[in-house]
């Protein structure tokens, strides 16, 4: 599903770019990833190309490397950590891995709402967290925000993966700076008591169900559904044309719809620390930009870059901006809240 992108990329770097290593004298910046797409490989091919410093590419699941990094300390060879969710990366700076950095290109390009404020991390690019319903069924009436979700109307309808994944601790976790814990803790009961089958399986298994019948409404984050409008595959195409989005919270005065951001950060023990602030102000170029959104279905970070034509036609909305480095924060007193509720 995720190949290769093949946009050109520019032959150095912009004023300010560090110098390129003499021939022969290779240079290694160590990256720690918990993304595995083939696009982010054709970036990092990118950046060597530019700059003449080859990505050294580690792969794991996110904890498995804030952990990895944990242990081992001063000696790490970790230059910058990738990880998805602002959960997940507010995980990464209380366990003290990420050094504060300061970039004017960064502050620049990266929305306030989407970077730590002391630039611990910085987002490289957006996934939506919307809801999915049948087309042929109608939009469903009286849904309009996430707190709709909890009305009795809703009954057996929602389909929705494990309270424990970040998407969902993030989600809850912005539901809960709006509204309180004591709303926060009823919202997420009546989700719970209106899910049409008990939480299994990732966001798409979750809108495969609502064409299959098993429920209405799924909680989803926007790229998984775009990645099918791009597919070659008729059942997926057809299941794309089938599939409404709706973008809650949009109403006059209203925070707008939650995002998932993917973010990037130096490592406190880098030896390399120019080269991978660097490193991540090539991720929020224009082009690499582009590559995240033609490559992998999700939203850039910066203005003037274009979403893909599949992800587009979901329809534009309003993000919420509330800074992702604090509900990513509360994310285990929302897992509590959840759990609590019954949403298991």
């Amino acid at each position: 599903m995720h190949r290769r992108n093949l946009l050109a990329l520019p032959a150095a770097f912009a004023a300010g770019a560090l110098a390129r290593p003499a021939l022969g004298q290779e240079r290694t910046l160590n990256l720690y990833s918990s993304r595995h797409y083939d696009t982010d490989r054709a970036l990092y091919d990118g950046f060597t190309a530019e700059s003449g410093y080859r990505i050294r590419l580690i792969e794991g699941d996110a904890d498995q490397l804030i952990a990895r990094i944990q242990s081992e300390g001063a000696n790490t060879p970790a230059d910058v950590l990738i990880t998805v969710d602002g959960a997940r990366l507010a995980r990464a700076v209380a366990a003290g891995i990420l050094a504060p950095t300061r970039s004017d290109v960064l502050a620049g390009r990266v929305l306030a709402s989407l970077r730590d404020p002391e630039g611990q991390w910085y987002g490289v690019s957006r996934r939506a967290r919307v809801v999915m319903y049948d087309k042929t069924k109608g939009r469903p009436v009286g849904l309009e925000r996430y707190e709709d979700l909890a009305k009795p109307e809703f009954r057996g309808q929602i389909l929705v993966r494990a309270a424990a994944h970040p998407y969902n601790t993030s989600l809850m976790a912005s539901i809960l700076v709006a509204n309180g814990e004591q709303a926060a803790e009823a919202w997420a009961r009546g989700v719970a008591q209106n899910m049409a089958r008990p939480p299994q399986g990732g966001d798409t298994p979750q809108f495969q169900a609502v064409v299959a019948g098993v429920g209405a409404l799924a909680i989803a984050n926007t790229y998984y559904l775009a990645r099918f409008g791009a597919s070659q595959n008729p059942a997926e195409k057809a299941l794309y044309d089938r599939i409404g989005v709706i973008f809650p919270n949009q109403g006059a005065g209203d925070r707008g719809t939650h995002e998932n951001v993917s973010g990037a950060g130096v490592v406190r023990n880098s030896s390399r620390r120019e080269v991978a602030l660097k490193f991540i102000e090539y991720l929020t170029g224009p082009r690499a930009q582009e590559m995240f959104a033609n490559g992998n279905f999700e939203y850039p970070v910066v203005a003037d870059v274009a979403p893909h034509p599949a992800l587009a036609a979901l329809g534009t909305f309003r993000a919420d901006v509330l800074n992702a480095q604090r509900y990513g924060a509360l994310a285990p007193q929302a897992l509590q809240i959840m759990q609590r509720a019954g949403w298991r």
